[in-house]
């Protein structure tokens, strides 16, 4: 079974993991307080996830290269995408005016995606998180995963 993981790359890295049906399994944040230590983390975080045959990454590219080198290491196909992709496929334009309207349009999206996979509820939502899991929504769409948004989630 397919698997892929979407990572909002940045020293507070989220990580959203997805199956093949476009449900999402999991998600949380990680503060790497440094780049090297990043960089680092991508052998330990994707060690994790055997069963991963994708990662997409959102962010510095210079941080996506380290998981992309991982990632190809252990045959999985990598993607990276800018966050404009995402957010103009998901939210609408009155949700993006601002950097600030798109991650609380972002936080609220997120937690109906979690309802709707029915994955633990959090008790606190990190804004990385949040977008890692739109940005792994994204995918599965790109993918083919999911034909469309289903209605829940609009």
């Amino acid at each position: 079974m397919s698997n892929l993981l979407a990572v909002d790359l940045g020293l507070k890295a989220g990580f959203a993991h997805y199956d093949r049906a476009g449900r999402l399994l999991a998600y949380r944040s990680q503060n790497y307080g440094k780049p090297a230590r990043l960089k680092r983390g991508a052998h330990g975080v994707l060690a994790e996830h055997p069963t991963l045959d994708w990662i997409v990454l959102e962010g510095d590219r210079d941080l996506a290269d380290a998981w992309r080198t991982e990632a190809k290491r252990r045959g999985m196909r990598s993607g990276w995408i800018q966050a404009h992709a995402w957010r103009k496929r998901l939210l609408n334009p009155s949700q993006r005016r601002s950097g600030s309207d798109a991650k609380e349009a972002a936080g609220e999206l997120a937690r109906k995606v979690i309802a709707w996979s029915d994955a633990p509820a959090p008790t606190a939502l990190r804004h990385d998180a949040a977008e890692a899991i739109c940005i792994g929504l994204w995918a599965v769409l790109d993918l083919g995963w999911l034909d469309r948004l289903p209605p829940e989630l609009r």
